[in-house]
């Protein structure tokens, strides 16, 4: 699938952002093996603790949707490029790659997302010694 149409997804889905607090939406999109996507968005709480990542959010989409393995996973903000995803969330990425890394996609301000104005990353680059059992 082009990552374009991912970061578009993402895009979208960020704009569904519950960010009343830090005023920093994030949507993210995931690539499941079959070829589905799920969309999440972030939800902040008063209670900061309680706030969930758009990227943990779209990844708790594809596993009530029966997903075990993702093999990319999108992330946009409409207030920074290179939205990458929070430690917690880097390992919950990590956590549902299994033959392949997972290629973690964000985009950046030099491009249009229509002009591939992304990067590519794969999650053991972002998270080098994930934790594993």
């Amino acid at each position: 699938m082009d990552y374009n149409i991912l970061l578009r997804k993402a895009e979208e889905a960020s704009k569904n952002a519950y960010a009343p607090y830090s005023d920093f939406q994030v949507g993210a999109c995931v690539l499941a093996k079959n070829g589905k996507t799920y969309l999440g968005c972030n939800m902040e709480n008063a209670s900061y603790g309680l706030t969930v990542c758009a990227e943990r959010n779209a990844l708790s989409n594809a596993i009530v949707n029966g997903e075990k393995e993702i093999i990319a996973i999108a992330i946009f903000s409409p207030k920074m490029e290179n939205c990458f995803p929070c430690g917690a969330c880097r390992q919950v990425i990590f956590e549902f790659q299994k033959e392949t890394q997972v290629d973690v996609i964000t985009q950046t301000k030099t491009g249009s997302i229509n002009t591939e104005g992304y990067e590519v990353h794969k999650i053991s680059g972002l998270l080098p010694e994930g934790f594993k059992l």
